[in-house]
């Protein structure tokens, strides 16, 4: 079996959702399933619903007639008959969202989040499966929520393997299948979701469940490239990559491959292909065991808008395991994403990611405890596989605040 996963820039439009059925006609649709994003910046757009709720109510009408206004703009081009049931669908699933809006009572945020922007991707696959029908290619429409099955630690869930395997067990093979990626459902039945970009993760998932022989991830791009086309002006395409190499991509910030999504997959050793939806005959990237990477050149990260911290004792004593534990443990408690850290003798320097907007919270608890000196907006730059040009690349032009490097990867916090 294949997993064909598409992002929300393969469906963002009539001719995109079109072209996912060019893709399925070129190489075929035959025992395979498909896992689809939002369509376009839908995510975005459900956020902003979610934003409203808690900030100004009377905002919440236009944010979703937003919504309801792109969405129709597709099923409008989409589907000859006018009075074709989607029509009726895409209405229920609107209305599911403004009903949620009224009972709801809980006050946390992370919760309201997941059962509000899970709803891109409901949509996105009820609209993509009734149009692949009504081109003449049957299809079942799953709801992934009851198959993937994750603990409450909403925005951020972990999976329940067990569950979810036995879950998985029960899809028809036979048929062409469509679900929703980025998202899973609690003990309770409310929707759970994998963070952002956990599409891909869902994919791997369900790969690993099903003992499937591939995943494909179709983006706008060529495959995996050794840096993010939108920040460096000359990319080039990895034909192979190991899992051990995209693991380290992915856990410095490679944006192509989510980091979670390489471990289901190397643990039964399932190929990985990123492929372009554009030219879906071409190879792309295949991430496989033990392939190294090929060519070898100098592989660019970038992580925008990070936070760079310098911490001290206010006495001028050591920075030893009690203190670092000390701020490790408020990093978890605050959800603050580290991502490198350097230590001497009296200070600690660490780069984090504020994505859940504990921040300002987090450095009053330690500027109790703690000298801090911080700064925002910064950038952290890595460079596997670096070498003296590359390297230079980055110095110039640059102000440099924080530098670190091993035998094959360097990084700069920028600012």
């Amino acid at each position: 079996m294949r997993i064909f996963k598409f992002g929300g820039a393969s469906v963002k439009d009539s001719d995109a959702v079109r072209n996912v059925v060019n893709v399925l006609q070129q190489v075929g649709y035959e025992n395979t399933l498909l896992v689809v994003s939002a369509m376009g910046k839908t995510t975005n757009a459900m956020e902003e619903v979610v934003n409203a709720y808690f900030k100004n109510k009377k905002d919440i009408p236009s944010k979703i007639s937003d919504i309801v206004e792109y969405h129709n703009g597709i099923i409008f081009e989409l589907f000859e008959n006018k009075q074709h049931r989607i029509y009726q669908d895409f209405r229920v699933l609107i209305d599911e969202i403004n009903g949620f809006l009224v009972w709801n009572k809980s006050p946390n945020y992370n919760f309201v989040y997941d059962q509000i922007v899970g709803y891109g991707e409901l949509i996105s696959t009820t609209i993509i499966s009734a149009y692949l029908k009504e081109v003449g290619i049957a299809n079942n429409w799953l709801d992934v929520r009851n198959y993937i099955k994750t603990d409450n630690s909403y925005r951020d869930t972990t999976v329940n393997w067990e569950r979810t395997q036995k879950n998985v067990a029960d899809i028809d093979r036979r048929v062409l299948n469509i679900t929703q990626g980025f998202l899973g459902s609690d003990d309770n039945n409310f929707t759970t979701t994998l963070g952002r970009e956990g599409s891909d993760y869902t994919a791997a998932i369900l790969a690993y469940c099903l003992n499937a022989d591939s995943v494909t991830i179709w983006k706008d791009v060529p495959g995996v490239l050794n840096a993010d086309p939108r920040y460096f002006k000359e990319t080039q395409l990895l034909n192979n990559i190991s899992y051990r190499e995209a693991i380290e991509l992915a856990f410095y910030g490679a944006s192509v491959i989510h980091p979670k999504t390489l471990q289901p997959l190397q643990r039964k050793e399932i190929p990985l292909h990123v492929k372009s939806f554009l030219n879906p005959k071409n190879p792309g990237t295949t991430v496989g065991k033990g392939m190294g990477i090929e060519p070898k050149v100098p592989c660019f990260i970038v992580k925008k808008n990070q936070v760079l911290m310098k911490l001290s004792s206010l006495d001028f004593s050591f920075m030893v395991e009690n203190n670092i534990s000390e701020i490790f443990k408020l990093f978890h408690e605050y959800k603050i994403k580290v991502d490198l850290i350097q230590n001497s003798a009296i200070s600690f320097s660490v780069c984090v990611d504020n994505k859940f907007g504990g921040l300002e919270d987090l450095l009053q608890q330690l500027k109790g405890k703690f000298k801090v000196v911080h700064h925002e907006d910064v950038s952290l730059y890595t460079i596997r596989h670096f070498n003296t040009q590359a390297l230079e690349s980055l110095q110039n032009g640059h102000e440099i605040l924080l530098e670190q490097r091993g035998k094959e990867t360097v990084q700069l916090v920028v600012k």
